[in-house]
């Protein structure tokens, strides 16, 4: 988007939250990072700058830690993305669907994905491969085609699959359709996996997945391996 048309972010006449906002449009923008010294610097008037950035969280606006983000130091931030357009007369009053959800629901639906990022498989507390960095579940959105349309529904995903999947869609009508194809055996077969919600790898897969993560000279000493009589 352009800068045409939006306030400047300079007007104390607005609320802290929303010079915030226009701030990081005009002055940042999207996919920039930016440090707490400049946010702080930008607003010196203001004691909880911190504060009503992350309050802008409520109304759609990504905006990333090192927690969500690894590149990042401890004192910056990235501006993913923006959310509703808090200057706009209502806009700054309306709600998301993610800040709706009651602890309950957020409960119910931890519960239903077993605690686990269905995206990645990992489990809140885990540490991620190759690091210390250990995982935190949310509760994102997913637009989900089906037969009927489109919807959205809520899954849970760590931070981190959560930031690098925004804009994910899942095509369950697709996934309807392969099933659709598979024959009695594979049906059966895929049956067992849904009932249990997780699939055993046998040794040999295993062993192909381990394969296929070396590297391109390692991998030619496996396939030598495999050549010989």
């Amino acid at each position: 988007m352009t800068n045409a048309g939006i306030p400047s972010w300079r007007n104390s006449g607005q609320g802290t939250m929303v010079r915030c906002a226009l701030w990081l449009v005009t002055e940042v923008g999207v996919g920039e990072v930016f440090t707490k010294t400049q946010l702080r610097e930008a607003f010196p008037e203001t004691s909880q700058i911190d504060r009503r950035m992350r309050d802008l969280r409520v109304h759609g606006w990504n905006i990333a830690t090192n927690r969500e983000d690894p590149t990042l130091s401890p004192h910056e931030h990235r501006f993913v993305e923006m959310g509703a357009e808090v200057w706009k007369p209502g806009q700054a009053r309306a709600k998301s669907a993610a800040a709706a959800i009651t602890g309950t629901q957020r409960r119910e639906i931890l519960e239903k994905d077993d605690h686990l990022c269905r995206v990645c498989g990992i489990a809140a507390g885990e540490a991620y491969d190759g690091g210390i960095e250990t995982a935190q579940l949310d509760i994102a959105r997913r637009e989900v085609l089906k037969p009927g349309g489109k919807s959205v529904e809520m899954v849970t995903e760590c931070r981190r699959c959560r930031v690098g999947g925004r804009g994910r869609q899942t095509d369950v009508t697709d996934v309807l359709s392969r099933l659709a194809k598979m024959s009695g055996v594979e049906r059966e077969l895929f049956a067992q996996w849904v009932s249990a919600d997780r699939r055993d790898f046998s040794a040999m897969e295993r062993l192909w997945g381990e394969y296929r993560s070396l590297p391109a000279e390692s991998r030619e000493t496996i396939r030598a391996a495999v050549d010989r009589p």
